[in-house]
């Protein structure tokens, strides 16, 4: 039976591109399908320079369709990988997002809207990779109202290096960047989208980061000009998305998926925080309801990371500057943060 186009765009969607849980067709890489009797051609335009992706692409990709379909006579896969030059002029928001060849992978931690602790989330998970032996960066993204100096309890400005760039203050054994290192206390930010976006290219140029395994970047809440000028100005690895259990929550966090789709930014996997409460009885209360982020992961099939409890010692150690990662390491909060710190570990390397 000769496949149809929808059959072999089905069996490429298991295809992963190398190094991220997202396959090439949703990425946008295969641009046509053609098949003649048994024989099926596909070719495939990538966005790297990076020859030995290739490679890997059209290796996997000719196994795939051996398998699912294994009445057929040929597979001739091609793939376009740009030239150096023609990846440079590529249009900004493409391949031009900026990244630090000594950073290993960035990561960026998203909510659809405000209030459901992914600052806290950010904190604690660079805590957390801090922990596992990872060399780990900190950027705040949110310009409007920068917390992570509070939350990592540190406000000292960073110090100009010799090649005059900023070295990024280290807490925690976290180095960090953050609008609030650069404003006076209570000092406003009333700055339009340009302004944004040229300060989230210092924090990524300009700034000193070091070797670092992984670069996390707690973007603003919700998903409008800011969060998508980072998105097209960092060169992001992945993004994590946090919510609360209840729908209201996870209706809202649909858009910060849709952002990262939109981008190309493929999605690491979904977090549910205050997902319970242990009352001084040890009854576990639900007090936002129970599931709503495993329920959307599963939903839209993406990976569910974990759930954070509802734990008075998160918020003591955010108001302290001591991230209960840091602060109660053996918590039932702090391990729940190791799990999925450990768990982007292993999905990212």
């Amino acid at each position: 039976m000769i496949p149809t186009q929808d059959a072999v765009l089905s069996a490429l969607r298991t295809v992963k591109y190398p190094g991220y849980s997202r396959d090439i067709v949703s990425f946008g890489l295969v641009k046509d399908v053609q098949i003649d009797g048994a024989a099926i051609g596909v070719l495939i335009e990538l966005t790297s320079p990076n020859p030995e992706v290739g490679k890997q692409v059209a290796d996997a990709v000719r196994l795939t369709l051996r398998d699912a379909f294994p009445g057929m006579s040929d597979a001739h896969v091609q793939v376009k990988v740009p030239t150096p030059a023609a990846a440079a002029s590529t249009p900004p928001g493409v391949l031009q997002r900026q990244k630090d060849p000594r950073i290993r992978r960035v990561i960026a931690i998203a909510s659809g809207k405000g209030g459901v602790g992914k600052s806290t989330c950010a904190v604690n998970l660079a805590c957390a990779l801090r922990v596992t032996g990872a060399r780990v960066g900190l950027m705040d993204g949110d310009i409007y109202g920068p917390s992570v100096p509070l939350m990592m309890g540190i406000q000292e400005r960073p110090t100009v290096g010799e090649d005059e760039r900023l070295i990024p203050p280290l807490a925690h054994g976290v180095r960090l960047m953050s609008m609030g290192f650069l404003l006076e206390p209570d000092q406003a930010v009333i700055w339009r989208g340009p302004m944004i976006q040229k300060t989230i290219q210092q924090f990524v140029s300009q700034v000193d980061w070091g070797d670092l395994d992984y670069l996390l970047v707690d973007l603003p809440p919700g998903t409008g000009d800011a969060q998508l000028s980072l998105c097209q100005t960092v060169a992001l690895d992945g993004g994590v998305v946090i919510t609360t259990p209840q729908e209201a929550s996870v209706g809202v966090v649909r858009k910060g998926i849709t952002l990262f789709e939109k981008v190309q930014v493929p999605i690491l996997g979904i977090i549910e925080n205050m997902a319970w409460f242990d009352a001084p009885d040890g009854t576990r209360i639900p007090l936002f309801g129970t599931g709503g982020g495993r329920r959307e992961a599963e939903r839209r099939e993406l990976p569910f990371l974990g759930e954070i409890p509802f734990h008075t010692g998160i918020r003591e150690g955010g108001d302290a500057g001591i991230p209960v990662v840091v602060g109660q390491p053996g918590s039932p909060a702090a391990e729940a943060f190791l799990r999925i710190a450990r768990e982007l570990r292993v999905r990212l390397d």
